[in-house]
């Protein structure tokens, strides 16, 4: 053609190669790393993508982290290779920190001091799940929050779990479809410079996303030892404390269960590695090249790149974390059963957890929830002991009693009266989770 479109003599230049290495490179990243989350999403990268530079070098460091395994023997896999690489998805998305609260047996004496990403996924979901729950009446001083958690049967010890279905099809039809169309356009008139890289920054983009959302989500927990108590026990804080009850392969999932990614092959791998390279290759090719295409050509691209930018903000925009909860309950879990509680005081949380649980042999789990161990303490913690065995309405009527309280002080004898109302309040706490339930 005879001439390109702002071919006129002009003394305005744009520094596109500079924005487009500055505009977006986070929220780049953040979509790309999205298709493990969306199971439509590894079609829908074939874009030019902003911050080529940044996720050259993010792809450089998350290569590097990998991990390899070759799966021989043990539970065969559904993949037709035999040789699969696995991935750790919480450096893919900066959640290694994402450490879950401490874990009590209580059958067992298992103490797990930090569990992981699920059992914080877990432990989110449930304070989500309700705000208060049932209010327990009696003495207010601290109140706890107490989620019951009535899991179902174990998942099996390895899950591919399904991914969410979100509709970005129409949106990402958007950016796809720009940069496409100004890459046909700059070639129309002739500007190679343009075209070229706006092309290459189409196959980096749809290559990584692709061979990324090839990878399957897999969710692995131990097996448990046959023979197994029941797995029931106490995970949380102080403010907000789950009880999981169920067999010790669904608590295990909970605890010591994992999300991982799966490649079918290393080539997967070794083809993601030369993705950096091809982002690399284009960070460096936008600096030199694009000063060299023509003001018409800068402007497609800068279009390609700013409408890129647009709908990676959006993706990024979604919590992955929640979706993640969600595929956690839903697909691994089945929906397990809450129900929430809230009691006034830690010593009516602690014997309403005590009573739920019914553990064996109570002690160790009274005092190490408990650590009190004056003369008041010690005289309350026995009475208690006794009557955790048989609970009944007969038995929490000992508040007051005078067996109970000879030998005390005044003061002494006051501080007894409130414990045994709280141990009487969570009784009739108990009551009622046994009443639903």
């Amino acid at each position: 053609m005879s001439s390109l479109p702002l071919d006129k003599p002009s003394r305005f230049s744009l520094d596109t190669a500079g924005v487009t290495i500055l505009l977006g490179g986070g929220d780049a990243v953040s979509a790309m790393t999205a298709v493990h989350v969306y199971g439509n999403r590894r079609w829908l990268g074939w874009y030019n993508t902003p911050g080529s530079f940044h996720i050259a070098n993010y792809l450089t460091s998350f290569a590097k982290s990998a991990s390899f395994h070759n799966m021989f023997g043990g539970k065969p896999s559904s993949k037709p290779l035999s040789r699969t690489v696995q991935m750790d998805p919480t450096s893919l998305l900066g959640l290694d920190r994402s450490k879950g609260p401490k874990f009590r047996a209580a059958h067992s004496g298992t103490i797990i001091e930090e569990t992981g990403y699920v059992a914080s996924l877990f432990m989110k979901e449930c304070a989500a799940w309700d705000s208060d729950g049932k209010v327990v009446q009696g003495r207010r001083t601290q109140p706890i929050g107490i989620t019951i958690a009535d899991l179902g049967p174990a998942p099996p010890s390895e899950l591919y779990p399904a991914r969410s279905h979100v509709c970005t099809l129409l949106f990402a039809s958007i950016p796809i479809a720009v940069s496409i169309g100004t890459c046909a356009v700059s070639a129309v008139y002739g500007d190679l410079y343009a075209s070229s890289l706006i092309l290459g920054g189409i196959v980096a983009s749809g290559l990584f996303c692709f061979l990324l959302g090839s990878a399957d989500l897999v969710f692995t927990h131990p097996e448990p030892a046959k023979g197994s108590p029941a797995g029931d026990g106490i995970l949380g804080s102080d403010k907000e404390i789950v009880l999981l009850r169920g067999t010790e392969g669904a608590v295990n999932s909970i605890t010591r269960g994992g999300f991982t990614l799966r490649f079918a092959s290393e080539c997967q791998y070794k083809l993601i590695r030369w993705c950096s390279l091809l982002f690399f290759a284009q960070s460096i090719s936008q600096l030199f090249l694009i000063p060299q295409a023509s003001l018409f050509g800068q402007v497609m691209f800068l279009a390609s790149i700013g409408i890129s930018a647009l709908y990676n903000a959006w993706i990024s925009s979604f919590d992955k974390e929640k979706i993640h909860r969600k595929l956690l309950f839903q697909s691994v879990l089945a929906s397990p059963t809450l129900t929430k509680y809230t009691l006034g005081t830690r010593t009516t949380a602690v014997v309403f957890m005590l009573l739920v649980l019914q553990p064996q042999d109570p002690t160790k789990l009274l005092n190490e929830l408990l650590p009190n161990d004056t003369r008041v303490w010690k005289q309350w913690k026995g009475t208690i002991l006794e009557r955790l065995h048989q609970p009944s309405d007969q038995a929490f009527q000992f508040a007051g009693k005078a067996g109970d309280l000879n030998g005390f002080a005044q003061e002494e004898k006051d501080l007894l009266k409130l414990l045994y109302e709280d141990a009487r309040a969570a009784y009739n706490g108990y009551k009622d989770y046994c009443q639903v339930n």
